[in-house]
C-alpha cells in the first residue's frame, strides 16, 4: 500500500475490465469496486446480514476459516476431521494404557476418554445418537479405517473423512489438545493447593490484615 502519490511506480500499477462507484441500500457513500482485474494480488470481500450481531459472526467464521486454509498450505500437514483423529488417538492411549499400573493407568484412561468427547459433541450437534456413532467410529477405526470420521450429509454418516473431504491442519489441531491439557492441568494443580491450604481442624481461616476474626 503506497500512502503518498510521489511514491507509486509501474510496478503498483495494474488494470481492470471496471472500476465503479456503487451505493448499497439507504447510505450515502458508495464503495468503490475494482472489477476483474487479470492477475488480482488482493481481493476484498462483502459481507451482508440482517444485524450487526449476525455480520460478526460471519466475519469471524470468515476469518476462522481463511486462517485454517493459511496454516494448512504453510505447513502442508492435515489430518482427518470429524472426530477420526481424537478416536485414533484414544485408541492409541488406551494401548498405552495396559502398559502402565495404578493412578496413571486411570489417568491415561481419563485422558483417552476426554478426547472422545469431541466426536459426541460433533454428533449431537448434527443431531445424531453420540453413542452409537461413537460405537461405530470405534468398530470402524479397530477393522482398520484409521480415517473414519464423522461426515454431515444426509444421513450424517461416519466414512473415510478425507475422501470426503472433511480434513483439520495438523498444527491448529496439535495446538487445541496441548491448550486444553494445560488448562487442565493447571485446574488440578490449583486443586491441590486449596486443598493443601485447609486447616486440620476444620475451623474458618483468620480474617485479612485489619479484619476481625469470623466467629
Amino acid at each position: 500500500i503506497a500512502s503518498n502519490l510521489n511514491e507509486l511506480s509501474d510496478k503498483d500499477l495494474g488494470s481492470a475490465r471496471l472500476v465503479e462507484e456503487v451505493k448499497e441500500g439507504k447510505e450515502e457513500e458508495g464503495m468503490l469496486y475494482v472489477r476483474d482485474c487479470p492477475n488480482p494480488k488482493a481481493i476484498t470481500l462483502l459481507v451482508r446480514g440482517g444485524t450487526e450481531h449476525v455480520v460478526d459472526e460471519v466475519e469471524r467464521a470468515i476469518k476462522d476459516g481463511l486462517g485454517d486454509v493459511a496454516v494448512a498450505l504453510r505447513d502442508g500437514k492435515v489430518v482427518a476431521g470429524g472426530g477420526s483423529i481424537e478416536v485414533a488417538v484414544a485408541r492409541r492411549l488406551r494401548e498405552y494404557s495396559q502398559t502402565l499400573k495404578g493412578r496413571e493407568q486411570l489417568a491415561v484412561e481419563e485422558f483417552a476418554l476426554s478426547l472422545e468427547s469431541i466426536p459426541k459433541i460433533l454428533a449431537e450437534n448434527s443431531g445424531l445418537d453420540p453413542i452409537d456413532i461413537l460405537t461405530e467410529l470405534k468398530a470402524q477405526h479397530d477393522a482398520g479405517n484409521m480415517h473414519a470420521g464423522i461426515v454431515v450429509g444426509s444421513k450424517g454418516e461416519v466414512k473415510n473423512a478425507f475422501e470426503a473431504g472433511v480434513i483439520e491442519p495438523l498444527r491448529i489441531k496439535t495446538q487445541a489438545i496441548t491448550s486444553a491439557s494445560e488448562v487442565a492441568t493447571m485446574i488440578l494443580r490449583i486443586d491441590d493447593v486449596v486443598a493443601a491450604g485447609k486447616s486440620s481442624s476444620g475451623a474458618m481461616p483468620h480474617g485479612m490484615g485489619g479484619m476481625p476474626d469470623m466467629e
